[in-house]
């Protein structure tokens, strides 16, 4: 066997990135079904400081709450209710237990012949009355609240996942997948956690004014003497603020660090487990684990010591009450129901001060949460299309003077909410536009597939071949330059227009955890004579069959339970069920035995039914047996198609070309010469069936 060249250094993405999450390739590597990429390993720079309070993050965590108050208007009200009833009635509990200790308890205690046990029934069932309503608006309001929480997730979390499949792929390309799942995970439940506390911070201002008025009534210099105590509380409160603003900041982008660091180990758990590097994956798991986990104690040590303070602060003006409350009942001033009342709605006012100050905490959590999810939510650069439909019959696909260059990183920072204002400070720039050190891909390309033809692309590593693949399905559209499907510039196509009719299957072959047919069908409806011809073109029907169920074998997560090839084909098979006038396969066929990609090419090259078109067949390609199928190859170099012609032209004229495709032949012959092998054809043929062609 010939020896295979060893691999290309892996660039250093710690420099050529800044700190943090790094964004997938524009352009895949090549065969990345079979040799999933490694994760950089090195060092990174340490994240800048935070600052010590995030600049207008109150005022953008009162928009969130203002914006999920305009999502959510009926059930948020209806929780401000309930809370308010509770808070109504805690504090008359109150004022009514300062009365029944006056008129009922301390009479009846002094023997007073005018309090009977029916006073007592009675005092006790008001009692009940308002501990039974205070209980039945506490159950409601958590659920209630619950309701307004989970309701608002679900909304903004619909509304990613339509934003991610609205967005170019060029915008995923720039984006690492782990980010984007943490935006829709923890982002989503950081923005909206505040509205937990809010309803009971809203409602219980009823409690607060409620007991005010009861304490003054009672007596106005025993509530002199309670609320002098507000003043350290408001202080207390802010302070609390500002010390949890940094604090949740830093922890909710630690979230994000994580799920992205655990998102790419899971992706990279073969080369993990291949090389022997477990041991450093979980240490290196573990580091940000702890740095999570260090930032989260913070929070909870600081959450810690608002409590007690405002327990203190509560206890203390209680003791000054019940000091001064003590000369008055004794100078008969102030009965002691007045004293028991006062006491008693002080302490009730711990309520509101402590929801106070969860709400104040969430405010900067709510603002940068919300900040990445809007980021995302803002992104530009939706495809556009126009109302012109395919013409009918055979689908020529042609590029007139196409350029394309991919970005280097994102052009948007999902930590820009950390900065940014909700209302959209900061707002990102075009989702599809390339940067402005973008690395050309594509230059000047000029490309003519007939309808009907298959067309081999053909070309070293980085050539861009897999980048026109993508442009002929308008996955991307060209910086400058023009690609038309049919004669038709496909950016004026009709929406939808092109699924119907094109069918792109890449090198990264995806299989869902579902059944063969679902994999196939996707939950279209598809006539069985449809599947079972498309099982049988892509040379699946044999193996299909062959599985405990059949069509409906759980295939596993991304199809563990099948080999590389079996995955390839049912990726075809999925492409062919829906009979597209336009087939690009993206180096498809790479993990398939020789013999059965040639069966499979020479599937695709049947006559069609009567009255159907044939497809038009654009193909990524590296063995020569694949190649010498084609009606027409184009060789690429650099970003540009150099030369087309049949595969014997190219041969004769392009030595670039010959070396490539005659590589692995070329190499069997030097490894066979010294021991005296064969040197023929028919030793080079051997070798050319098992040319994978690796990019």
């Amino acid at each position: 066997m010939p020896r295979r060249s060893a691999p290309p250094p892996v660039p250093d993405r710690a420099a050529a990135h800044p700190p943090g999450p790094q964004p997938s390739s524009p352009e895949p590597s090549p065969r990345a079904s079979e040799v999933p990429r490694q994760p950089d390993r090195r060092r990174r720079p340490s994240r800048p400081a935070r600052p010590a309070h995030p600049p207008g993050a109150t005022r953008r965590g009162v928009r969130v709450v203002a914006r999920g108050a305009r999502d959510e208007p009926r059930v948020l009200a209806l929780a401000v209710a309930v809370s308010a009833v509770y808070g109504a009635g805690t504090a008359a509990a109150g004022w009514l237990l300062g009365r029944t200790t006056d008129e009922v308890l301390a009479p009846l205690f002094a023997g007073d012949p005018g309090v009977d046990r029916g006073d007592v029934l009675l005092a006790g069932l008001a009692l009940a009355g308002v501990a039974l309503v205070t209980a039945v608006a506490v159950a409601l309001r958590r659920m209630v609240a619950g309701r307004v929480f989970a309701n608002l997730q679900a909304r903004y979390r619909r509304r990613l996942a339509h934003q991610y499949l609205r967005l170019p792929i060029a915008w995923h390309h720039r984006h690492p997948a782990g980010q984007l799942l943490a935006n829709a995970s923890s982002d989503v439940e950081a923005s909206f956690t505040i509205f937990n506390p809010l309803p009971m911070a809203l409602g219980v201002v009823v409690m607060a004014v409620v007991a005010a008025v009861a304490m003054v009534a009672a007596d106005p210099v025993l509530a002199l003497v309670g609320l002098l105590s507000l003043p350290a509380m408001v202080v207390a409160n802010i302070a609390y603020q500002r010390a949890m603003s940094p604090r949740v900041v830093r922890a909710q982008a630690l979230r994000g660090e994580v799920s992205a660091m655990a998102h790419e180990s899971f992706d990279g758990a073969v080369v993990v487990k291949t090389l022997g590097r477990e041991g450093a994956e979980t240490r290196r798991f573990g580091a940000a684990a702890d740095r999570l986990r260090g930032a989260n104690v913070d929070v909870g040590r600081t959450r810690g010591a608002f409590d007690p303070a405002v327990e203190a602060l509560l206890s203390l003006a209680s003791l000054a009450v019940l000091a001064v409350g003590a000369v008055r009942a004794a100078s008969g001033d102030v009965g002691v129901g007045d004293v028991f009342t006062v006491v008693y709605l002080l302490t009730v006012l711990a309520s509101p001060v402590r929801a106070f100050g969860w709400v104040l905490a969430e405010l900067p959590r709510a603002a940068v949460g919300f900040g990445r999810v809007r980021t995302v939510l803002d992104a530009r650069g939706r495809t556009t299309w126009g109302e012109s439909p395919l013409p009918r019959g055979g689908l020529s696909l042609q590029m007139r003077g196409v350029e394309l260059a991919h970005a280097r990183g994102a052009d948007e920072d999902l930590d820009a909410g950390e900065v940014a204002g909700v209302g959209g400070a900061g707002a990102p720039g075009p989702a599809d536009a390339p940067a402005a050190d973008g690395v050309p891909a594509l230059r000047g390309v000029d490309l003519d597939v007939p309808a009907g033809s298959t067309t081999a692309l053909v070309g070293p590593t980085g050539s861009g071949k897999s980048t026109l693949a993508s442009l002929a399905v308008r996955l991307l559209d060209p910086d400058t330059g023009v690609v038309r499907l049919g004669g038709v510039d496909a950016r004026e196509l009709r929406e939808g227009s092109l699924p119907a009719e094109v069918a792109l299957v890449p090198q990264g072959t995806f299989v869902f955890d579902d059944t063969v047919r679902g994999n196939i069908t996707l939950g279209a409806e598809v006539d069985e004579q449809r599947l079972r011809d498309a099982l049988e073109t892509s040379q699946a029907a044999e193996f299909v069959d062959a599985l405990p169920e059949g069509l409906e074998t759980r295939v596993g997560e991304r199809g563990t339970s099948l080999s590389g090839g079996q995955r390839q084909r049912l990726a075809l098979a999925r492409a062919l069920v829906r009979d597209p006038r336009l087939l690009v396969l993206d180096d498809a066929t790479s993990a398939v035995d020789p013999a059965v990609e040639a069966e499979i090419l020479s599937a695709l090259r049947r006559p069609p039914a009567p009255g159907a078109p044939r497809p038009t067949v654009l193909l990524v390609a590296y063995r020569r047996a694949t190649i010498a199928l084609a009606d027409r190859v184009a060789w690429m170099e650099h970003g540009r198609v150099v030369d087309e012609g049949t595969h014997e032209e190219l041969l004769e004229r392009r030595p670039a070309y010959r070396h490539l495709v005659t590589a692995y032949e070329e190499a069997a012959l030097a490894a066979d010469a010294p021991s005296g092998g064969p040197s023929g054809p028919a030793a080079a043929a051997p070798a050319a069936s098992t040319s994978g062609g690796r990019r």
